[in-house]
Parts: C-alpha cells; structure tokens; sequence
C-alpha cells in the first residue's frame, strides 16, 4: 500500500510524468529558490528530491516579489526523448488581480542542464503543455486580467504552441468557463483513445477544492462535464485527515494502470472545528502531495473507491518489484546537516535570490555555514536566510552559533517562518543599554510584532563561544530553548502560537507557502557582521 502524503511539508500543486519506469513529480516553490522541486521514485511511495531546475537568475528573477509570488503550479512532461518545464514567476499578488510572466525550460536529463527559459506571450498562470499524437503542442492556462471580484475569469484558454518559432498561436479559444464552483484553474489535457480529458482544479485551494474532469472528441471542444462533474474533493467529508484535495495530474504507468496525484492539507487535529457539515482548520505544514488509483468506467475516470482522500491506496501491480528509493524526505531519524560540504545541501532553500557569496559561505569554516548579514526577515529583498520545510505536527530542531555582534542593529538565529508578515524568531544580538550579547524573540503575527526578552534579556557570558538553540513544536505550540555548553538545556519561558504559522491563518491573497525552520543573519548597520552555524539537526517527535 501506498501512504499519503507521499511528498509531506510545503510540496504543492503536484504534476506527474514518466520516462519509462521512472517516475517524477514536480511541485510549486513560490517565493523559495531555487525554484520547482523534481522529486522521482520507481514505486510511487518512495520519492527522492532529485532536481531543482530553476536554480539560476537567468531563469528565475525574483528579487522584490510579494509573499506567494514567483513559481506557482509548474508543468513537467517528457516527449520527444526532453523533458519539458512551463512554469509561472508572479510579481503581483495582493492587488485586485495578479500578474506575472510564463517561461519553457527544457532538459533532456532530468538532473539538467536546463536551459535558458523562452518567454511565452500570453497572459495567464497555471500553465500546461500538451503533446498531441499528431505532433502538434499546445499550452492552456488560466486566464487573468482586471475583473471584478464577484465576476472573476474563469477560463481556460488554449493556443497552439510552435517550438521551432518559440511562440504561441495567436488564435486564442476558451475551452472552459468553469463550474458553478468558480476559481477555474489547473488545466492538464491528455488523450486516451478517442477522446481529449481536460482536468482542473476548482473550488479554490482551501477545504472547498475539488478535481473536475470534461471530455471532447476535439482538443479545442466542446467539452462535457464528467457524469460527477468532480471526481476528487473533500468539501463534503470533514472527517477525512487529509483535506483541501484538487489541482490533480494523472498518468499512465507503464504497466497500464492509472493513478491521479494532487495536492491535501493536513489540518493540526486540535484547531478542527466542524460546523454544518464544514471543516475549518489549520495546516502549518502547507499544502503537501498525496495520489490515488484511477479506474476507468465508461470512457471516464473515477477515483477507486470514492471521490474522496485516503490515507492509504493500492499499489501499482510494479511496486513490489522496484527498488526501494532512497528517499529524501523525511524518515524516523529526520535530517542532520553537518555543512561539511562545499554545495549547501539542496533541502535547503533561500528566499527569492540564490545561494551567493554575498548570503554565505561554505568554504571559509571547513565545518559550518556563514551568513553574512542582509536584509532583515521583513524584508522582500535580499535575506541571508536558508529555510528547512516543517514536515511533522510534532519536532525539535537545534543548531550550534557562533556569533559577535558589535551593535543592536545585528543579529543572528534561529526562526519559524511562513512569510516576511508572520515569523517567531529567537536569536542573539548586542543589547546597546546593557553592554552585553543577549538572547531575545520577536514574533511577528500579521505584520504586528511582539517583543520577548528585551527587558530583561538573556545574558551571554563573553566566555561563551557557541551558542545552541533548540525550536520545539508540539501539535500547536511553540517554544525555544538555549544551551552554553551544548549539554544544559534552558528553556525560554515564553509558549507561542504553531498554529498561526499556516495558509489558513495568514489569508489574504497570498497564503499558498508553508512553515520553514530557518538559520538566519541580518546586519542593518551595513557593517559586515557574519554568523558561524555549525550544526542544524531536525527530529520529528514520534
């Protein structure tokens, strides 16, 4: 049996395709660089981060973009012995409607090189790239333009794509205007036998999502709606533990069965309320990667045993024969990262630009990371900050810091970080009244900060090299602790919200990331202080 999620933490909008018996799923990461996580298995319960194909400015310019902006929901496909990558980079979110511009990278390994992007001319997001069997291409997307809020666009478009000219057909037709449930999106088109499946997400990405499937005997329709209309939705099922399912992908494995991935969000089970057959909730760990088994009933596809999640589904007919993946996500004895390598371990992700010499160094202390000193964590430029995803309810996260601070404006820890509006940061810095280094924590809740410990700090004593600190999450809750020798725990006698850390309490416009760990150094003096981490160890709490 299959266990869901397969892909657990911040890994949403799930595209699968295959290359023979392999098997790759690419996911959204939004304001994180690099961006698109590839992540492959031979079973499709194993899956191992094996690509990040975005990975250089050239391809993916992010500085200054809003929270949520940058890659949403990319397209991976192989045809024509490359693989195939369309992806989003949004530039505006929180305004009465969103923009940004599309891009085709191209690589025929899957580990890269990947090219240097085509900028493709049209104006929408989600995009998808359809290899028809005639060899023509085309590209659907959503639609997006100025509209008003009770009449947004709900259409998925369609235009012919030219690789050879690089450009899009400027017959542009609508293929679909989306159900009464609205917020039409996710389009993915396949052809088995004598029809064309268009998929899509709707219902918005939250506890109202579902997977709706059309069909035409033309790529450019009419289509019709499935007998079901949706296939896949949890909005009638509060009881189900993974919720918010939609923006669904399928494939055909290659011993002729069919399954469906898609994205769910696991609500922490003590924020659930259910009122009137509804479920609220709070899922700090984003929106995460789950799939289930396809079965086709007169020329439709339906989810075996109900259009509804489940935390366990049937395996392919292969799986017992494959080789298990090595897996990088996370097992029992969680992630341990000495930085005793010359490359920052590509769990790691930085905020909207990449990992450069001005952030950091992994050369200068043979063992540990260097961060010199950026923008702070409220900052949409330039942050020296390298983000670990939460991945359980329940975990401790510890690293080891050596840091001098000479003013108040520096500074150097450890924070639980959603965006640069709703962060908890604990870190150590030159307390300028008292003349010493101090431990401290601001936590920032919607954009108003809380200030603990700067009445009266935590005193570092001079003699103090390396200082160690500890973030503990148990289901809701949220505490640091400190250690001077590295074997002394004291706890920070301040209990802060996990909870809030998640889509569901930021809202607004953007809320489509999920919780990070994250190292971090800022210097709003401009002086050039650094911070040594030496150590970062995560271990769920079992």
């Amino acid at each position: 049996m299959i266990s869901n999620p397969i892909i657990k933490g911040f890994n949403p909008d799930p595209v699968i395709c295959r290359r023979d018996k392999d098997y790759y799923i690419a996911t959204s990461t939004f304001e994180w660089f690099p961006g698109v996580r590839i992540y492959h298995s031979t079973n499709l319960d194993d899956w191992s981060l094996v690509a990040q194909p975005l990975d250089r400015v050239s391809q993916l310019d992010m500085n200054g973009i809003p929270d949520s902006g940058g890659v949403w929901a990319p397209c991976l496909t192989h045809h024509d012995g490359v693989f195939w990558l369309v992806y989003s980079n949004v530039k505006s979110v929180d305004s009465p409607w969103k923009t940004g511009d599309n891009f085709l990278v191209t690589a025929e390994n899957i580990e890269g090189p990947w090219s240097e992007p085509i900028k493709l001319k049209f104006g929408g997001f989600d995009p998808s790239l359809f290899h028809d069997e005639s060899g023509r291409k085309f590209m659907t997307y959503r639609q997006w333009g100025a509209r008003h809020h009770s009449n947004p666009h709900n259409n998925i478009i369609i235009q012919e794509y030219f690789h050879d000219e690089q450009r899009l057909s400027t017959d542009r037709k609508i293929i679909f205007g989306g159900t009464q449930r609205k917020l039409t999106e996710a389009p993915h088109i396949y052809k088995v036998n004598d029809y064309y499946y268009l998929i899509v997400a709707e219902g918005g990405t939250v506890y109202d999502h579902a997977v709706t499937v059309l069909r035409s005997k033309s790529v450019f329709g009419p289509f019709e709606l499935h007998p079901d209309e949706t296939i896949l939705t949890t909005s009638d099922k509060p009881e189900a533990a993974l919720q918010k399912a939609g923006h669904g992908s399928m494939i055909k494995t290659h011993s002729n069965e069919w399954y469906m991935v898609f994205l769910v969000g696991r609500p922490l089970p003590d924020t659930i309320k259910i009122t009137d057959n509804k479920i609220s909730g709070y899922c700090p760990l984003g929106r995460e990667t789950a799939i289930d088994k396809i079965e086709w009933r007169d020329g439709w596809p339906y989810v075996v045993g109900g259009a509804h999640t489940k935390l366990q589904v049937e395996s392919p007919t292969f799986a017992d024969l494959s080789s298990t993946t090595v897996t990088s996500q996370i097992s029992p004895d969680g992630f341990i990262d000495n930085f005793d390598n010359n490359t920052l371990h590509p769990e790691w992700q930085t905020l909207r630009v990449p990992f450069c010499e001005k952030m950091g160094t992994l050369t200068e202390n043979k063992s540990g990371l260097r961060l010199y000193g950026q923008e702070p964590l409220i900052s949409q430029f330039p942050q020296s900050t390298v983000g670990y995803r939460w991945q359980d309810f329940d975990f401790d996260a510890t690293t080891t810091i050596s840091f001098t601070p000479a003013n108040e404006q520096q500074n150097a820890g450890v924070a639980c970080y959603y965006n640069t509006k709703n962060w908890v940061y604990c870190f150590v810095d030159f307390d300028e009244n008292l003349g010493i280094r101090a431990l401290k924590i601001i936590q920032l809740d919607r954009g108003e900060a809380s200030y603990y410990f700067y009445e009266q700090p935590i005193h570092i004593p001079d003699s103090v090299n390396n200082i160690s600190l500890k973030v503990c999450v148990r289901s809701t809750l949220l505490t640091f602790e400190y250690s001077f020798d590295d074997s002394t725990w004291q706890p920070l006698d301040v209990v802060l919200d996990a909870w809030k850390l998640s889509d569901d309490y930021v809202k607004g416009k953007g809320f489509f990331t999920g919780a990070f760990v994250c190292l971090h150094c800022s210097d709003q003096s401009g002086e050039g202080v650094f911070a040594d981490f030496n150590h970062f160890e995560y271990v769920p709490h079992l």
